[in-house]
C-alpha cells in the first residue's frame, strides 16, 4: 500500500469553496445525528513564544472517513519568521486497517473549512436578504469567510472591513475587490469596529482578541454574527451582553465551552449552558430550527472541528487521485 503525499500548493489547486461547504455541511449533519467520534482537541501551550499546538483526531462512521490534524497558532509568525500564523498537517487514515492513505498540507484546508463553517452557519442563521457584511479582522479567515458568503449570496451591496493594522484592511479591500469585481457593489476599509458592524446584516469577527471588540449597543435586531477568532481559552471578541440577546449556536459543546466565544462569559457566570440554543449539526440535521424570525439576533461560535478537516482532506485526496496529482510513496513497511 502506498501513501499519497500532497503539498500545500497541490491541495490549494484541488479545492473550491463550493465543494468544501458541501462536505463541511455533511460533516455537521453527521455530528448532529451522533455518527462521529471526535475527542475535543488537545493543546500544548508555548507561552514564551506566544503560540500553541493542537491535535485533532476524528472518525465519521457512516462516511468511513478518518483523519488526524496537528495545527499551530502563532500570531507573531508573520513578523518574526515570515511564516503563516496558522500551519497544519493532516494524516488521512484508512479506518479498516489504520494505514495512512495520505499525508497532506493542512493550512489551506484549515482556512477553507473554517470559512465553509461560516458559510453553513449563514445559510441556516442569517437572513436570506442579507446584503451588508461587516468584517472585524482582515487576515486569512476574513478572506475565506467572505468567499464562503459569496458562495451563498449571489452578490453583496456592501462589505466593510476593520483591522488594527490599516494597511492590512486596505490590502484586503484591494485584493477582494478585484477578486469579486461585479459581485460586491462597494467594499471599503473603516476606522473602527463600530463603523464595520453597525447596521450590518452579517458580522464576522476573525481576530485573536482577549477582550471584547464588538459592543452590544452597536448590534441591531436581525443581524447574524459569525464568531471565528475565539478558538482558545481566554479569547473573546464580543461584549457578553450580545450573547444574552442572541440565539447562540455552537459547533461543539465541549470545545466551545472551553475555547469558543462563550468560554469567558461561561467562566464568569454571565451565561449558562441553558443559554445555548443548539449545535450547528442539530440544525443542519433538522433536529432544531435555525433562524425563525427576521428580527432575532443569531450567533455562531466556531472553534473548528476535526470532522471538518477530515471531510475536506478526503475531498482533496479523492480529487488528487482522479487528477493524478501528488506523489505516492512506500511509507509503510509490510
Amino acid at each position: 500500500m502506498k501513501t499519497l503525499l500532497l503539498t500545500e500548493g497541490e491541495v490549494k489547486r484541488l479545492l473550491s469553496m463550493d465543494e468544501v461547504i458541501k462536505v463541511v455541511e455533511s460533516a455537521f449533519r453527521e455530528k448532529g445525528l451522533g455518527r462521529v467520534q471526535m475527542p475535543a482537541k488537545i493543546y500544548l501551550f508555548y507561552k514564551k513564544y506566544n503560540g500553541d499546538l493542537r491535535a485533532m483526531p476524528s472518525y465519521l462512521e457512516n462516511l468511513n472517513i478518518s483523519a488526524v490534524k496537528i495545527v499551530n497558532v502563532h500570531p507573531d509568525n508573520r513578523v518574526k519568521y515570515g511564516l503563516p500564523t496558522v500551519m497544519a498537517t493532516i494524516v488521512l487514515i484508512d479506518p479498516k486497517n489504520g494505514a495512512p492513505i495520505s499525508i497532506m498540507g493542512g493550512t489551506t484546508i484549515t482556512a477553507m473549512r473554517t470559512g465553509a463553517a461560516g458559510g453553513v452557519a449563514a445559510k441556516y442563521l442569517a437572513r436570506k436578504d442579507s446584503k451588508v457584511v461587516g468584517l472585524v479582522g482582515a487576515g486569512t479567515q476574513a478572506r475565506t469567510q467572505l468567499t464562503a458568503l459569496l458562495s451563498l449570496y449571489e452578490s453583496l451591496e456592501e462589505v466593510r472591513v476593520y483591522d488594527i493594522d490599516r494597511s492590512a484592511s486596505e490590502s484586503y479591500v484591494s485584493e477582494m475587490g478585484d477578486t469579486y469585481k461585479g459581485r460586491i457593489k462597494n467594499i471599503f476599509s473603516v476606522d473602527g469596529v463600530k463603523d464595520a458592524v453597525k447596521e450590518a446584516d452579517i458580522v464576522v469577527t476573525t481576530t485573536p482578541s482577549r477582550k471584547p471588540l464588538v459592543m452590544d449597543e452597536w448590534i441591531s435586531e436581525g443581524v447574524h454574527i459569525n464568531c471565528i477568532g475565539a478558538d482558545a481559552p481566554g479569547k473573546e471578541e464580543l461584549d457578553p451582553a450580545i450573547l444574552k440577546r442572541a440565539k447562540i449556536v455552537i459547533d461543539d459543546w465541549e470545545q466551545a465551552s472551553h475555547s469558543g466565544e462563550i468560554n469567558v462569559p461561561l467562566s464568569k457566570g454571565l451565561i449558562t449552558k441553558q443559554d445555548i440554543w443548539a449545535e450547528i449539526g442539530e440544525i443542519v440535521a433538522g433536529l432544531k430550527p435555525g433562524r425563525v424570525s427576521p428580527d432575532e439576533i443569531t450567533l455562531f461560535t466556531s472553534t473548528g472541528l476535526a470532522i471538518q478537516d477530515a471531510v475536506t482532506a478526503h475531498l482533496a485526496y479523492k480529487k488528487a487521485l482522479e487528477k493524478g496529482i501528488g506523489k505516492l510513496i512506500e511509507f509503510i513497511l509490510p
